[in-house]
């Protein structure tokens, strides 16, 4: 590898782990082909991208981004995930595939430019997606008015009781 490939190299992942929220460093020594495959459609299905870079590389792409603070953190061979839209989820499909596999390690990781341990990026991929957060922060809020109405409702019926009871001792 001339130093034009390995300088296009440091560019592609230096641009792409600048916009990313999360990175997660994994080992993948003696994994197959199919294997590591299916590690990155599983990485692509949740918003993420995984690429296997050398050492060297990866650390000076990482030097400038928001996560320098993993870039001195390479050792043996390593590949690293990149996660835009929802850390949660590229974290949840590296820890789910790691489970699974016994090749396949969490080493470290780093969310918004703060450093991770493989122990933080676990209890990371346990929170719940950002889809069901957001579904019970509206159950949250729907709580309250339909309580209110509740209430309100509840006032007003032995009083809509009494008038019934009244309407109809008069009828009679």
């Amino acid at each position: 590898m001339n130093k034009s490939e390995k300088a296009a190299i440091i560019e592609q992942v230096r641009s792409r782990a600048s916009e990313a929220s999360i990175v997660v460093v994994t080992d993948f020594k003696g994994m197959s082909v199919e294997e590591l495959t299916a590690l990155r459609v599983k990485i692509r299905q949740a918003g993420g991208e995984y690429y296997v870079v050398k050492n060297t590389l990866a650390r000076i792409a990482l030097s400038e981004t928001t996560h320098a603070d993993i870039s001195g953190n390479f050792k043996e061979n390593c590949a690293i995930a990149l996660g835009f839209s929802d850390p949660v989820a590229v974290a949840k499909a590296v820890s789910d595939f790691a489970k699974d596999s016994k090749l396949l390690n969490v080493r470290f990781g780093s969310l918004e430019g703060k450093a991770l341990t493989d122990k933080d990026v676990d209890a990371l991929a346990k929170m719940p997606s950002k889809e069901q957060l957001l579904a019970q922060a509206l159950g949250t809020m729907n709580q309250v008015p339909t309580g209110l109405v509740s209430l309100m409702a509840n006032m007003v019926r032995p009083l809509l009781y009494a008038l019934k009871d009244l309407e109809s001792k008069k009828a009679a």
